[in-house]
């Protein structure tokens, strides 16, 4: 039997699964995502209400309960094992326990949503979502791949079903974010020492070329950070210099924890289309925003979390 390459990972990944929340682990590369490390749950809410409550003996072991809905231990565990296979990560146990909760409490909360909105995966439309993937890639490749990843046709099942919803969910939740948005596009001369930083500074306000200095300390970019809009860099810091300043201005030195910034804006514009990474940045943390919300709102109680 032929195995799975990263290509048919990677192609199976996004069919099945598309962008769910903020990246599934196991269509990533082997290191996660930073918006799925370790997230703590705030708040984490005990049961208030007959509906929420903790697992007897009688009943099948949980390691969640989200909204009166439980997390089965047993799929908990294939999620955690399917992180390991598919990252090849070396993270702690415990580490890991958490990034695959936050997913799990993730899909939940976007698929419980989907049905609040009227949206319910019916049968006949799982059925020909698996009848689209077989046609796609082929019977032999789905079920390679999913005796790769731990899945027996019944957890597969649920496992579509609920991503299904949840995909429906996160698109609608995307449906009113504008395609454009302002931008600047941004030239930098990044340094690692204070003085040498207040030296180039006063070199650019004595009239030396931007440009000039920075292929310099960048001979490949030149400092090109190309266009980007509010919240795509990872620093406040720098945005709120950036989007402060008109094109042809040059900002004061910035310092940050990744070193001395000095900017040019070369242009900007109001309405100005997203770059595809940009996109996706930007769509994650509003995503992430919409399930921070959701848990404010939520019953979510960790039962396990190994």
């Amino acid at each position: 039997m032929i195995g799975f390459s990263a290509f048919w990972r990677q192609f199976l990944c996004s069919v099945l699964f598309g962008i769910i929340t903020l990246g599934t682990y196991a269509c990533g590369s082997q290191t996660p995502s930073p918006t799925t490390q370790a997230q703590e749950f705030t708040p984490v809410k005990l049961p208030t209400s007959p509906e929420v409550s903790i697992p007897t003996s009688t009943q099948p072991p949980l390691a969640a309960i989200v909204n009166g809905e439980g997390i089965p231990l047993q799929q908990y565990l294939a999620e955690v094992d399917r992180y390991y296979q598919a990252t090849g990560t070396q993270l702690a146990t415990a580490e890991v326990g958490k990034i695959v909760m936050t997913d799990l409490v993730n899909q939940m909360l976007l698929a419980q949503a989907a049905g609040e909105n009227g949206y319910i995966v019916d049968d006949p439309q799982l059925e020909q979502r698996i009848n689209s993937l077989i046609a796609d890639v082929g019977e032999q490749q789905l079920q390679e791949w999913m005796t790769k990843y731990g899945y027996d046709e019944q957890s597969f099942r649920v496992d579509l079903r609920r991503s299904i919803a949840a995909s429906w969910m996160r698109d609608q939740i995307l449906a009113s974010f504008p395609n454009k948005v302002e931008q600047v596009h941004a030239r930098q001369i990044l340094l690692y020492n204070a003085d040498e930083a207040s030296d180039v500074l006063a070199q650019i306000r004595n009239g030396a070329d931007f440009l000039t200095l920075a292929s310099e300390y960048d001979p490949l970019g030149a400092g090109d950070l190309g266009w980007f809009p509010r919240g795509y860099l990872t620093d406040a810091k720098l945005e709120e210099v950036a989007f402060g300043l008109q094109p042809g201005e040059v900002s004061d030195v910035i310092a940050t924890d990744k070193g001395y910034h000095i900017f040019l804006i070369i242009e900007r514009e109001s309405a100005r289309e997203l770059e595809p990474n940009a996109r996706i940045v930007l769509h994650g943390q509003a995503i992430q925003s919409w399930l921070d919300e959701q848990k404010v709102g939520s019953e979510i109680v960790i039962i396990s979390q190994q």
